[in-house]
């Protein structure tokens, strides 16, 4: 069974900064609704604390993520060691979507040097769980997709507002998603 603690130990960290992609899983309450997983990658992750981390979250066709949160603030991150010694970090705890209309925004968004953002995800940890990741494969890294940024960079911003409020206003199973427009 996985070792578990409440905060990152420094090795954690270290594993973390190592890992070029995580996943990221949450639900709705209702039996009916649709977990989400997505991995996510692009240099995104933040360590802000032992206890608290963050990702820098793009625009994209779906607000899964964010409006689990909303409704639940349930949020999972996985790190899986695809390199190296085999390893599965697990951080669970409670998530907050911080978009470009909250006061903690622009703080938050210095950490990070990809634009523009739809949002950044805090999650406040409240448990971390270590496992052997034997059943990993090996997988070589070999660079970043840029496919994402470039679409988001030759949008106006006129142009992102009217693309999330087609794609981003409710989840799949009808949860709010975002509450602020235009993109940052």
């Amino acid at each position: 069974m996985a070792a578990a603690t409440t905060i990152l130990s420094p090795a954690q960290q270290d594993f973390i900064r190592a890992q070029k992609m995580f996943f990221v899983a949450t639900a709705p309450r209702s039996d009916q609704g649709h977990v989400n997983l997505s991995p996510k990658g692009l240099d995104t992750f933040r360590i802000l604390a032992p206890t608290q981390v963050a990702y820098a979250d793009f625009t994209g066709s779906g607000i899964e993520t964010i409006a689990h949160i909303r409704e639940n603030r349930r949020l999972t991150i996985m790190f899986c060691s695809f390199e190296g010694r085999p390893n599965i970090l697990r951080l669970y705890g409670t998530g907050r979507a911080v978009e470009p209309t909250d006061p903690n925004f622009p703080a938050l968004q210095k950490l990070f040097t990809q634009s523009p953002l739809r949002s950044i995800i805090t999650l406040d940890i409240t448990r971390v769980t270590d496992s052997c990741g034997y059943g990993v494969p090996f997988f070589t890294y070999q660079g970043e997709r840029d496919q994402l940024l470039n679409w988001c960079q030759k949008k106006t911003p006129e142009e992102l507002a009217a693309y999330q409020l087609r794609k981003n206003s409710t989840s799949i199973d009808g949860l709010p998603g975002l509450n602020s427009q235009p993109a940052q």
